[in-house]
């Protein structure tokens, strides 16, 4: 059975935890598409002694392995801003977006999270969620995230942080945040996690059920 679901929202709203949950439920594989350019910005910049060049990206990405996606270092601030940088670069993502098509159609049915997969990378997907929190709540996860892993970033801090990666998320010319018209809106600020993977559940397990009718 060939089954995609793209879940989309801003960093920290959730869709990674909710992606994770549904695609344990039915059994689908799950993608975190922001790791992959998490790993092309981390290795940029390794590459290029701490700043991003354009060129050298697009090589990065055009040859990105399984392997490059577990790296321990993919969840920190730094990793979070390289991976926005990256992702603004239209040949970074033209090289991932094979990777990406093949793993969606891949028998057994996927899971993509990310920014762009409903409106532009799974545009026929057969579910789409479009997940969300207000900015407060946002950075209040974060920060948590971030503490339990060592990070000294006060909750401030960690809002400006994404607040400006919302901006050049939403602003890039090539594929930015946004909401695909078809995509059912999944706002988590007021939401348990149970709760949000719940309605997810609900909504995929309907689709999948009219299908087979």
């Amino acid at each position: 059975m060939k089954f995609t679901v793209a879940i989309d929202g801003p960093a920290a709203a959730g869709k990674g935890t909710i992606a994770r949950a549904v695609a344990a439920e039915f059994g689908f594989a799950h993608l975190d598409t922001g790791l992959l350019y998490r790993a092309v910005g981390v290795k940029a910049l390794e590459r290029a002694g701490g700043v991003i060049d354009p060129i050298a990206a697009e090589l990065i990405a055009g040859s990105l392995t399984e392997a490059d996606l577990k790296r321990a270092d993919l969840r920190t601030t730094l990793a979070s801003r390289a991976a926005s940088k990256v992702a603004a670069i239209p040949g970074v993502r033209a090289a991932l977006l094979r990777f990406q098509h093949d793993f969606a159609r891949r028998d057994g049915g996927a899971v993509l999270d990310g920014r762009d997969i409903g409106s532009v990378i799974c545009p026929d997907a057969e579910v789409k969620l479009f997940v969300t929190a207000d900015d407060a709540r946002r950075a209040q996860r974060r920060h948590r995230e971030l503490a339990a892993a060592g990070s000294e970033l006060t909750v401030a801090q960690v809002l400006a942080d994404l607040k400006a990666r919302d901006a050049r998320d939403s602003r890039r010319k090539d594929a930015p945040l946004t909401r695909a018209p078809d995509a059912v809106l999944l706002d988590t600020t007021e939401l348990s996690i149970d709760c949000a993977v719940a309605e997810a559940t609900a909504l995929i397990r309907a689709r999948i059920e009219q299908g087979r009718d």
